[in-house]
């Protein structure tokens, strides 16, 4: 399994980032074709607790801005989830990629 943004890092590097709020995120994107609408996953980031907003983030949101929107009637519906999941720092798949249960605060 590749994961984006941890390719420098160390195994250490990768435990300190992830004790100071690090965690791995999806992104979601929509695209439709006039009759036809599908909500996707992006492949996993690591995003570190100083750099929440990322670059890709942005890119998936236009995506879905520009190429989600044309559908009916899931569209709109998908294109509105997707931007929610993004603008709110991607899908945590945190405990799912290290094994521990999830922390919520």
């Amino acid at each position: 399994m590749t994961i984006i943004g941890t390719e420098n890092l160390t195994s250490e590097q990768l435990q300190h980032e992830l004790s100071k709020g690090g965690k791995f995120v999806v992104y979601q994107y929509a695209v439709s074709l006039l009759v036809v609408s599908f909500r996707r996953s992006s492949g996993i980031y690591f995003v570190t607790a100083d750099r929440p907003f990322t670059g890709p983030r942005l890119g998936y949101s236009l995506l879905s801005i520009i190429a989600g929107w044309w559908g009916v009637p899931w569209g709109p519906i998908f294109t509105i989830q997707s931007l929610w999941t993004n603008l709110s720092g991607g899908r945590d798949v945190t405990a799912q990629v290290v094994g521990k249960p999830a922390v919520h605060a």
